[in-house]
């Protein structure tokens, strides 16, 4: 299969006197490195330092048991940015020596990408989610839970904004209000109303709504469903070799409703004003995401050298009628860090 998008392999890097914010892609089970490139390839466009992960035992070529995905997520989000400050510094010797600021990082995680970040961002599993079936052997999974004390003392200083996509794991008891309560992390969560994996009212939205210390966001692509945002639109290969376009793998990438290439943009468009945000001190993207909770009730007041008129309410960057479907919802952290 060919990608084609808009990168250059071996592209020199740009020059720069100063060290550029580290963002770090985690994809679902499965998928690769590549399934969330489109979003890659556009944040790197815009001064970020971006690596996206293939997740070992969790790929479209070496997918093992699912007990693996639950154990390993975290632990690989944390390996590769220990892994990307070590190449980043200065005297490494190494292409990105000088180039990436490992203390200022955030993290993209779809589906178990999502599962992973946030129990990273401060989100400790139930106790009882060790002894789930298809959990990890052992009561593996209380190294990340809650209750343990090491835990607490893992959670790295050095993530200061996440955006969670579809992520899977609320829906099936992983965590409670008391675990994720321990996230400080400002966060975009993402989802679809329909999301039929990880769940809407008792995945992605109880998740925001459980989150209560940290700064965050809920966008909601009404109709969408597990496939809302993250995906790639789908390869033509996956024409070919689909029976009809509601057959896999098709369908691994497309969503019956909404066409990925505007979810895939919307998408790049809030990412960026998180991003931008958080982690290089632009509070100006603020007013990109701050903004009315349905996007079709938004008041379109444009004057014609496109000057927006005291009764304009309109979601910014969004032209007139295309924030219809959208719901974008926030709320903030009860106990400041």
């Amino acid at each position: 299969m060919t990608l084609r998008g808009r990168a250059h392999r071996d592209a020199e890097p740009i020059a720069s006197d100063s060290a550029f914010p580290l963002l770090i892609i985690s994809h679902g089970y499965p998928g690769n490195r590549f399934l969330l490139s489109h979003l890659g390839e556009n944040l790197a466009s815009k001064g970020y330092i971006v690596v996206s992960i293939d997740h070992t035992g969790s790929t479209y070529d070496n997918a093992q048991a699912f007990a693996v995905t639950l154990y390993n997520r975290s632990y690989d989000q944390l390996f590769v940015l220990n892994e990307l400050a070590r190449l980043g510094a200065t005297n490494s010797g190494h292409l990105l020596a000088g180039r990436v600021d490992a203390a200022r990082t955030g993290l993209v995680g779809y589906s178990m990408g999502g599962y992973g970040l946030v129990n990273v961002i401060g989100g400790g599993y139930r106790a009882a989610a060790a002894s789930f079936p298809g959990a990890p052997p052992n009561g593996l999974l209380l190294e990340r839970s809650a209750g343990n004390a090491a835990y607490q003392a893992s959670i790295d200083p050095r993530i200061k904004a996440a955006v969670a996509i579809g992520l899977w794991g609320m829906q099936a008891g992983f965590w409670d209000a008391a675990g994720l309560a321990g996230i400080r992390t400002p966060t975009l969560f993402v989802a679809g109303s329909a999301d039929e994996v990880s769940g809407y009212d008792n995945g992605t939205r109880a998740i925001f709504r459980d989150a209560v210390n940290a700064d965050r966001y809920l966008l909601t692509f009404l109709g969408a469903g597990h496939n809302a945002a993250a995906p790639m639109p789908a390869p033509a290969e996956s024409y070919a070799f689909s029976e009809t376009l509601k057959s896999f793998p098709f369908t691994h990438y497309a969503d019956p409703m909404w066409d990925t290439r505007r979810m895939n943009n919307i998408l790049a468009h809030f990412v960026t004003a998180h991003f931008d945000a958080r982690l290089k001190g632009d509070t100006a993207r603020l007013e990109y995401i701050n903004v009315g909770p349905n996007g079709k009730d938004g008041v379109y007041a444009l004057d014609r050298e496109g000057r927006a008129q005291p009764t304009h309410t309109y979601w910014n960057g969004f032209k007139r009628g295309t924030a219809a479907g959208l719901i974008l919802k926030q709320a903030r952290a009860a106990v400041k860090p």
